[in-house]
């Protein structure tokens, strides 16, 4: 376990949680050498990580899935009940729709395969720094095939939900997108309901990749 308090000013906090002592060296070194990134804590199960981020208040923690002990999807749930503030991108090697959908339902906002360029997965962490989700492609296409409805079928949103949906693939949250569209967060909420449930999706980061998928928005 590696924390760290020292940031330079502006630059991105990042907490990684990998079992592999190697992999998250790695991380480590690549994160501190890129500009803009610091490692300022390193972990290597879950319950070392839910012990110490609070304290170190990261803004994205890298999570691995496939861990002994607490799990990455079950970690990822607890982090963001105690951090909500805190945005998470699963890394993992695996791929099948059941992971994906359980590290979307516990609150990651991205989901990248260990095989990402250092240039993807420093374009996924700016992203979730700023709310945006970010899929691997084969996590998308997993999605998608897991879906019961087929690709002629598109959902029955009505204009006002296109438009939010719209603003929630920019990674807008229910207040942002109220201000945009001069309506209340409350009735915000209730068109993203209708949404999910529409898309036959658990999390916003799923719908916004289905969205972007199925051309559902301009």
């Amino acid at each position: 376990m590696m924390e760290t308090d020292k940031t330079p000013d502006g630059e991105i906090r990042i907490a990684v949680v990998e079992d592999d002592k190697m992999v998250r060296e790695v991380l480590e070194i690549l994160l501190n050498g890129s500009p803009g990134f610091t490692c300022v804590a390193t972990y290597e199960n879950g319950e070392d990580a839910l012990a110490g981020l609070p304290s170190i208040d990261p803004d994205v923690v890298l999570m691995d899935l496939a861990m002994p002990g607490i799990g990455g999807a079950a970690a990822t749930r607890a982090i963001r009940e105690q951090c909500p503030q805190v945005r998470v991108i699963a890394l993992t090697n695996f791929q099948d729709v059941e992971m994906v959908q359980k590290a979307l339902q516990a609150g990651a906002i991205g989901y990248l395969l260990k095989n990402v360029t250092a240039d993807e997965l420093a374009t996924a962490i700016r992203a979730a720094r700023a709310g945006r989700p970010t899929l691997a492609p084969e996590a998308t296409q997993a999605l998608i095939q897991a879906t019961t409805r087929t690709e002629t079928q598109a959902p029955d949103l009505t204009p006002r939900e296109r438009e939010v949906l719209a603003w929630m693939v920019r990674g807008l949250s229910n207040t942002e997108i109220a201000e945009q569209l001069v309506i209340s967060p409350v009735t915000v909420k209730f068109h993203v309901s209708n949404i999910l449930s529409k898309l036959g999706c658990t999390s916003r980061t799923e719908a916004a990749a289905l969205a972007v998928q199925r051309n559902l928005i301009p």
